[in-house]
């Protein structure tokens, strides 16, 4: 029996409301002009996953925008005033629904002509803390904390390819001129988003041990597709408070089954993870949910930072 995960930090404060505009807004990998009036086709995407596709797919055609800079945790996001204006002058925007709610209150109170939702583009599954074939063995673990679709699909080289391909679809129609371009990139992108599933699926295929613990309940899909087992210390909010129940239960999984490492992620504090792989005589390493690059990152983009995750799984599995 599955359990029933994901809870989305809900942030209620309205767009118009924030604070203070960001002086300037930079694309994940380049830094693009400010949204609308550029002479192309301007989009603005939620955070660094969905500005990476539109980057891709897009390539000289298109001026990306990211709401959220890069080093921010893209849970955190208010959408400021400045922000939400340059989202009504844009051509598009790309964004993940329920990731984000700032962002997706000012999609919603926008005009702006062509909305693509990454969620609606290939399937969601609710997941747990445990995640994976072995969590059945765990039922008695339940907790309530999380409820709700788990969004992190772009973790999955399969359901990023998906969305990739919608995305595609979405530019043609929206900028017809360039569609042969689009479809081109599209298919270029999903063939590198193949590869990666394959070197996945061949460098965990062998492992000591199917099971890996994280700080932050992000690679449930990527454990389920490749046969591993996640136990995430938190939930979908990378900096929620495990319980005293939740580090026990871990501690005594860990020994069980063989673990080896806990992995923690760049953009949020490594502390409590250290905390318990001290306890447990276990070591930390970095698996990154690349929700946004930075100089912390061990690499420069989405598929630099995937191998670094593949290696880091290897390790801790004993991949042999």
């Amino acid at each position: 029996m599955k359990m029933t995960v994901m809870n989305v930090r809900r942030h209620l404060i309205p767009a118009v409301a924030a604070a203070a505009a960001l002086a300037g807004l930079s694309a994940c990998s380049t830094d693009s002009a400010a949204a609308g009036g550029t002479g192309k086709f301007d989009v603005v995407a939620s955070f660094y996953p969905m500005a990476f596709l539109a980057e891709q797919i897009g390539g000289d055609h298109v001026s990306v925008t990211s709401l959220t800079e890069p080093g921010q945790e893209p849970h955190d996001l208010e959408i400021s005033a400045k922000q939400t204006a340059q989202l009504q002058e844009s051509d598009a925007v790309l964004y993940l629904k329920n990731l984000q709610p700032s962002v997706d209150d000012a999609v919603n109170q926008s005009e702006i002509k062509t909305k693509i939702d990454a969620s609606s583009l290939t399937e969601l599954e609710k997941h747990g803390n445990e995640v994976g074939g072995h969590a059945a063995e765990h039922d008695d673990h339940a907790n309530g904390e999380l409820e709700g679709l788990d969004p992190h699909i772009w973790l999955d080289p399969v359901r990023y390819a998906q969305v990739a391909e919608g995305v595609g679809k979405a530019f043609e129609k929206a900028d017809p001129d360039h569609a042969a371009d689009y479809r081109a990139r599209t298919a270029a992108l999903v063939k590198k988003l193949d590869a990666l599933n394959t070197e996945f699926e061949t460098g965990l295929k062998n492992t000591d041990t199917k099971v890996f613990v994280t700080t932050h309940a992000a690679f449930g899909y990527l454990a389920e597709r490749y046969g591993l087992t996640e136990e995430a210390i938190n939930g979908l909010d990378p900096e929620s408070e495990p319980s005293a129940d939740r580090v026990k239960d871990l501690e005594k999984m860990a020994k069980a089954d063989g673990v080896t490492t806990v992995f923690y992620e760049t953009l949020v504090s490594d502390k409590t993870a250290k905390t318990i792989a001290s306890d447990a005589g276990l070591k930390t390493d970095v698996l990154d949910p690349i929700e946004g690059i930075t100089a912390k990152s061990r690499g420069k983009d989405y598929f630099a930072v995937q191998e670094a995750n593949l290696k880091a799984l290897q390790s801790a599995l004993g991949a042999k």
